[in-house]
């Protein structure tokens, strides 16, 4: 799998790059940022896997985050992958609502049509792209972390929990922590997996808690004045799956935050250092 570059940036001794492939499990070309930290022109770095949340692109999360001042001390890359596939012929929510469709995909395999022939974000992020990162940058595959943003933070932590082994950490700002308990997450899995409820819960992080294999900690800011906080993410979900089934949990619940990258940017360095612990020997 060919990667063709789209830009290059110098950024904090490092380069912050942006890449455009072909996308078989989405069908289509799909964009990924990358930063590669100054370790990275000597040596394999491991990599944190960013994803981002309803409306965004592959360049929301390297713009405003400031992430990379923190990556490139640390010597961890970046990889922030789009949030569904696009193009003319990919189709989007009928009514042109921001929760469902282009920018939405929720990080699921899509059952239901139109969606299944190209809405399968979660074979992309979990093997499509780590092959295509692994065999053309200088990533360390043995050392990849992941953490995410609302939908991203729900898609990083129900990777994370469905494959034991794969990361050495996981964190997530302000993630949709049960899907199947709100309206977001109603609407998106209604539409790609379809009516039966059943079938939701290997989408829904609460409910793989239960059944997971490994207990990787979980770090997670939550922004005590987001607006989402009672009717969409419910992070007292989460809290009270973790302790029914004893999974480490740090739940930071950040007084006068809200869900913008301004709370990200505040606490992102934090989360660096978390997933350095891991991955950094």
């Amino acid at each position: 799998m060919s990667l063709e570059q789209i830009s290059t940036n110098a950024c904090f001794g490092g380069r912050q790059l942006r890449f455009r492939h072909r996308s078989d499990a989405c069908d289509c070309a799909m964009n990924f940022a990358a930063y590669l930290p100054p370790a990275a022109e000597t040596t394999k770095v491991p990599a944190l896997y960013w994803l981002s949340g309803l409306t965004c692109t592959d360049e929301n999360f390297t713009q405003k985050a400031g992430a990379q001042r923190y990556a490139a001390e640390h010597g961890i890359a970046i990889i922030a992958p789009d949030t569904s596939p696009r193009g003319e012929a990919i189709p989007d929510d009928p009514d042109g609502a921001y929760d469902f469709g282009l920018g939405a995909g929720f990080y699921v395999n899509a059952t239901q049509a139109p969606w299944s022939a190209n809405y399968y974000m979660y074979d992309y992020i979990v093997s499509e792209l780590p092959a295509a990162v692994n065999a053309e940058l200088p990533i360390d595959g043995e050392r990849l972390a992941i953490s995410g943003h609302s939908m991203g933070g729900h898609g990083a932590l129900t990777i994370a929990l469905k494959n034991p082994g794969r990361f050495r950490s996981v964190s997530a700002f302000s993630p949709i922590c049960s899907p199947m308990n709100c309206p977001w997450g109603e609407k998106a899995l209604g539409g790609y997996i379809g009516s039966d409820r059943e079938a939701w819960r290997n989408y829904d992080a609460c409910e793989l808690i239960a059944g997971a294999r490994e207990r990787l900690p979980i770090l997670v800011d939550q922004g005590g004045a987001d607006e989402f906080l009672e009717s969409q993410l419910k992070p007292d979900l989460l809290q009270a799956a973790c302790a029914a089934h004893e999974h480490p949990l740090n739940l930071r619940v950040q007084p006068g935050y809200d869900h913008s990258y301004f709370f990200i940017a505040s606490f992102i360095g934090d989360h660096i250092a978390h997933h350095a612990k891991a991955l950094v020997a």
